[in-house]
C-alpha cells in the first residue's frame, strides 16, 4: 500500500504542473489586466505601463509563469493584487469555513441518500420506492441558487427562524449554536444536491447485490433480513458508491462557489469569485492549484477506502 501511495504522489506532481500551466494560459488569455481594476480610468497610459512593469505583467508569459513556479516551490504564493495581503494567508483564513461546509454537506447528503437508497432497493415498485426516486430527481433538478434563494425566503424572511447569510451574527457571541444556525441553510442546499445524485447509485448498487447467491444462502441459513441487507449486501455495494463519493469533491467545490456567494459564506468559493471579478491573478493561480490538489487527494483517499471496503483489493 505504501509503495502504491508513493507512486500516486509521484504521478500527481506532473499532473499538478500541467494544471498550473493550463490555468496560467487561460487566466492570461482573458481580456483586460489587473491594472485596469486598480487605477482610475483617466490615468495616463505611461503610468499604466509603469504599473504593469512594476507587477511584471509586461514580461513574456513563460517568464511570468517560471517566476511564479519558482516562488511556489519556495512556499511563496505571492501577494493579492487587490488587498496586498499574502495569498497563502488569505486562503488559510478561508479554507476552514469551506472545508466545514463541504464536509457537513457530504455527511448530510450521504445520511439521506444511503437509507433512502437501501429502502428504495429493498422495496422496489412500492410507494416508498417511487417517493425516494422522485425525490432523487427533484434534488438533481433544482439548481443550487434557486434552492438557496427559496430557503432564504421561507426560513429567513417569512419564518425568521434562520439567518440569511454570514458565518456568525454581527454583535453576537459567535458561539457554536450561532455558527450552527448559519450553517443549516447552505448545508441543506449542497446536501440536497448530493443526496439527489447518490440515492440512485445506492439503489442500483444494492439491487445488483441483492440477487447474488451468497445472500440467498444467508437467508436460507436463517440470517435476519436486516443483517442480510445492512451487513452483507451494503458492504459489497460500497465500491461503486465510494467511487461516486470521490468524484463529488470537484462538484462540491463548484457548488460551493455559488452557495458561498448567495449566503455570504467567507470561504474559498467567495474568494474565488472576488478574485475572478478583480482579475487577481496570483490568488486565482493559488486557488486553482489548491482545487487540483484537493481533487487528487480525494481520488487517492478513494483508492485507499476501496481496500478497506473490499479486502480482496490489494495495491502493490
Amino acid at each position: 500500500m505504501l509503495a502504491y501511495i508513493i507512486r500516486r504522489l509521484l504521478i500527481a506532481v506532473p499532473v499538478l504542473l500541467g494544471v498550473t500551466i493550463i490555468n496560467f494560459i487561460v487566466i492570461n488569455l482573458a481580456p483586460g489586466s489587473p491594472v485596469e481594476m486598480m487605477i482610475d480610468p483617466n490615468t495616463p497610459p505611461a503610468d499604466i505601463e509603469a504599473k504593469k512593469d512594476a507587477l511584471g505583467l509586461n514580461d513574456p508569459l513563460y517568464l511570468q509563469y517560471i517566476h511564479w513556479l519558482v516562488d511556489v516551490f519556495k512556499g511563496n504564493f505571492g501577494f493579492s493584487l487587490t488587498t496586498y495581503q499574502p495569498v497563502a494567508q488569505m486562503i488559510g483564513e478561508r479554507i476552514g469555513p469551506t472545508v466545514t461546509l463541504m464536509g457537513l454537506s457530504l455527511i448530510v447528503g450521504l445520511a439521506i441518500a444511503v437509507p433512502l437508497g437501501i429502502i428504495s432497493a429493498t422495496r422496489q415498485n412500492s410507494k416508498l420506492d417511487y417517493l425516494a426516486t422522485g425525490g432523487s430527481f427533484l434534488g438533481i433538478s433544482i439548481p443550487n441558487f434557486f434552492l438557496a434563494l427559496g430557503l432564504i425566503y421561507v426560513f429567513s424572511l417569512e419564518l425568521k427562524l434562520l439567518p440569511s447569510g454570514g458565518m456568525i451574527t454581527l454583535g453576537g457571541d459567535g458561539g457554536f449554536v450561532d455558527r450552527l444556525k448559519h450553517l443549516i441553510l447552505p448545508v441543506l442546499v449542497l446536501g440536497t444536491g448530493i443526496a439527489g445524485k447518490k440515492i440512485r447509485y445506492v439503489r442500483s448498487s444494492v439491487i445488483d447485490i441483492l440477487g447474488q447467491d451468497y445472500l440467498r444462502t444467508a437467508r436460507a441459513k436463517g440470517v435476519r433480513e436486516f443483517m442480510v441487507v445492512n451487513k452483507h449486501a451494503l458492504r459489497n455495494a460500497l465500491i461503486p458508491i465510494v467511487t461516486v463519493i470521490g468524484l463529488e469533491v470537484p462538484i462540491l467545490l463548484g457548488g460551493a462557489v455559488v452557495t458561498e456567494q448567495i449566503f455570504s459564506w467567507p470561504g474559498i468559493g467567495q474568494l474565488t469569485m472576488g478574485s475572478i471579478m478583480n482579475r487577481d491573478y496570483p490568488t486565482l493561480m493559488a486557488l486553482n492549484l489548491l482545487a487540483a490538489f484537493m481533487v487528487l487527494a480525494a481520488n487517492l483517499l478513494t483508492d485507499i477506502i476501496y481496500s478497506v471496503a473490499d479486502p480482496r483489493i490489494k495495491y502493490k
